[in-house]
């Protein structure tokens, strides 16, 4: 897997860059290039894809399919206001932090961090395969906050949480639209 920045444009560039297969973005943007696709994101390419699926595996369901992937608990994306002016100083300051908390080797939501993809902000990934993801909106003033765990419901609040402790250290960082 290459994480890259979130946006159309963005993926639709490294998917071509890297002569990937697929690339795929959270929001609903499915890009693949030959022999499936010609690189750019298209909705009848995802759904022949998924009736070639169900064609490779006669006698199953798509429900079948789905539920024999592994189990994730994840969050919605939620977003707490910040202002244009200061949201990409405080994303600096949060990767940074996390940065310090790695090196140090200090644990968030009581473990190692294993891994930081700062393309976009910050993913901070722990031992556990559980992880947390912070950056700034690139047209809404406000930051992105998504957290997910192949562990359970309770290690992907812990997650919220520490990601959420370390914004509150910033003050520009206001009240979210939704949280879990």
């Amino acid at each position: 897997a290459d994480y890259w920045k979130t946006g159309h444009s963005y993926i639709k560039r490294r998917v071509n860059a890297l002569n990937a297969l697929a690339g795929f973005e959270k929001s609903g943007h499915y890009f693949f290039n030959k022999p499936v696709g010609r690189g750019y994101d298209d909705g009848l390419v995802s759904a022949l894809a998924i009736l070639d699926m169900l064609d490779r595996n006669p006698g199953k369901k798509m429900s079948e399919l789905k539920n024999a992937l592994p189990k994730t608990w994840g969050s919605p994306t939620m977003s707490p206001h910040c202002d244009d002016e200061t949201k990409y100083g405080v994303i600096d300051k949060v990767v940074k932090r996390f940065e310090d908390m790695r090196a140090k080797g200090e644990p968030v939501a009581g473990q190692t961090i294993v891994d930081l993809v700062t393309v976009n902000g910050v993913r901070v990934v722990n031992e556990d395969g559980t992880w947390g993801l912070v950056r700034a909106s690139s047209n809404k003033p406000e930051m992105v906050v998504v957290v997910e765990s192949p562990v359970s419901e309770a290690r992907m609040r812990e997650m919220f949480h520490a990601i959420d402790g370390v914004l509150r250290e910033n003050p520009e960082v206001g009240a979210y639209n939704q949280t879990i």
